[in-house]
């Protein structure tokens, strides 16, 4: 990636932000805004390629968040700024709603709780319902509901979208973007932090952890020991696309201490979501899917819509959750190290990321780094369009007609065109991978799983090779 285009290339970052997800990218983002240099460290080949990428995509209103908690008053706040941020960039977003489906006398006395604490987090929404109502949005739903709760402002969200439209808005603001750059130490001077990596040593002033699951250790090598990260998978299974009519809306259930529980959910691609499971792991780079947790979600499919297990399943996949033994976000700043970690985020994250970037900010100015807002930001980054919810490249005739590459369909299940793997491999944040690609354009997402358009789509791939885009180079970060 290239350095910030206001000034030189720094021997010396100002300040550096381990982990390029959604939380560190928007945390660059924010700082960039300000007229210092910045560096996003990333240990994997691509932004959002950890924890980010596998996230249920739902842009929550922080309604069943502990009321009084800093995660309650960012995830309310993230959903603004992330609503608002979606419109300007052109993130896919669905206003969906969402109902909390009660199934037993337990659940139904617990839905008048749940309505006082969205009330209490300053979501007034929420509207308790009969049996009969919950049917009538949902009627695929299997027997046995008593009840529900609406949530009319939950919304699902493209996660990928997300945390690419960040990390390009940090960059074309200045961020000097670094991938494949694990930390494995740091050597702390007086006004510099040393950071040694995979790709050598990257020095800056001060050091913002958003590292996900990698938070606790990295913690650990500015000598603290205040927390320890459990990876925790989730396994999900994505429904084919005619499915979608079965469940327009998120269908959540009473939330548990194990977390949210299992729902159903659209997704802004056209398909349907039935997960997560919630394992415990010491394997932080364990996303395989298991026997165990396909049996568990067939059952929970089974009682919560029977007729979705008649559908086809386009594709399963597991994700790791950053769950550590603490009730809150743990976002606190060392102000004699110039250190400031971001740890415990959760799934939350996604929505939540634009407000915990502006918190940081706030918290690292009270320890004394001097920010001053520049004036000349670019504007936010155009997102193309990967949800359906909106015309999309192949859909698009005036654009056909003026660059025919984006008729010309490469994958025909997820209709992605020629124009748009161009694009992808030449953007200004560019995939670097098949998967890259995958998040970036649904290519090989759907039905076939890669196996009619996988030989096109690596085809594509190498004809746009270059150091900047779809290759395995890396020496423009080094």
């Amino acid at each position: 990636m290239t350095a910030t285009p206001h000034r030189p290339h720094c021997e010396v970052f100002d300040v550096a932000v381990i982990g390029g997800g959604i939380v560190g990218s928007a945390i660059a983002r924010e700082l960039s805004g300000y007229d210092i240099s910045v560096a996003l460290l990333e240990a994997r080949d691509d932004v959002g390629d950890g924890t980010s990428k596998a996230n249920t995509a739902i842009l929550h209103t922080g309604f069943d968040a502990k009321p009084g908690t800093l995660e309650s008053r960012l995830v309310a706040r993230g959903y603004h700024l992330l609503s608002d941020y979606a419109k300007a960039t052109g993130i896919p977003v669905e206003h969906t709603g969402a109902v909390l489906v009660a199934w037993n006398q337990e659940e139904l006395d617990a839905l008048p709780g749940l309505k006082e604490k969205a009330e209490a987090n300053r979501y007034e929404h929420c509207r308790i319902v009969d049996a009969d109502e919950v049917y009538r949005v949902l009627p695929d739903l299997g027997g046995g509901v008593l009840g529900g709760l609406t949530v009319p402002d939950e919304s699902i969200i493209c996660t990928w979208t997300t945390n690419l439209a960040l990390a390009t808005d940090a960059k074309q603001r200045g961020t000097t973007i670094l991938l494949e750059h694990a930390v494995t130490g740091i050597d702390a001077g007086d006004d510099v932090t040393t950071l040694h990596t995979a790709q050598g040593e990257v020095r800056a002033r001060w050091i913002v952890n958003a590292a996900g699951l990698g938070a606790d250790h990295i913690d650990r090598l500015f000598g603290h020991d205040r927390f320890t990260v459990t990876p925790r998978r989730g396994e999900l299974f994505v429904f084919d696309k005619l499915a979608r009519p079965k469940a327009n809306k998120i269908v959540l259930p009473v939330p548990s201490s194990r977390g949210k529980g299992v729902l159903i959910s659209p997704t802004i691609y056209g398909n349907v979501m039935l997960g997560p499971t919630a394992e415990d792991l010491t394997d932080r780079d364990n996303t395989a899917t298991s026997e165990d947790g396909y049996d568990f979600l067939l059952t929970k499919g089974e009682r919560l819509m029977p007729s979705l297990l008649t559908e086809e399943v386009t594709a399963s996949y597991a994700g790791l959750r950053a769950a550590i033994d603490h009730g809150d976000y743990l976002i606190d700043a060392t102000p004699e190290q110039r250190y400031l970690l971001v740890g415990g985020i959760r799934s939350t994250g996604l929505t939540a990321g634009i407000a915990i970037a502006e918190h940081v900010t706030g918290l690292l100015k009270e320890a004394g780094l001097t920010l001053r807002s520049r004036g000349d930001l670019p504007d936010p980054p155009q997102m193309p369009n990967i949800g359906e919810a909106a015309t999309r490249p192949y859909q698009d005739a005036e654009r056909i007609a003026a660059d025919p590459a984006y008729g010309t369909i490469v994958c025909f299940c997820e209709r992605v065109t020629e124009g748009e793997i161009r694009d992808a491999c030449h953007a200004p944040v560019p995939a670097r991978s098949l998967e890259g690609l995958r998040r970036r354009t649904r290519a090989m997402n759907g039905r076939c799983q890669g196996f009619f358009c996988g030989a096109a789509v690596a085809a594509l791939r190498t004809q746009h090779h270059t150091h900047d885009g779809c290759s395995n180079q890396h020496k423009d970060n080094r």
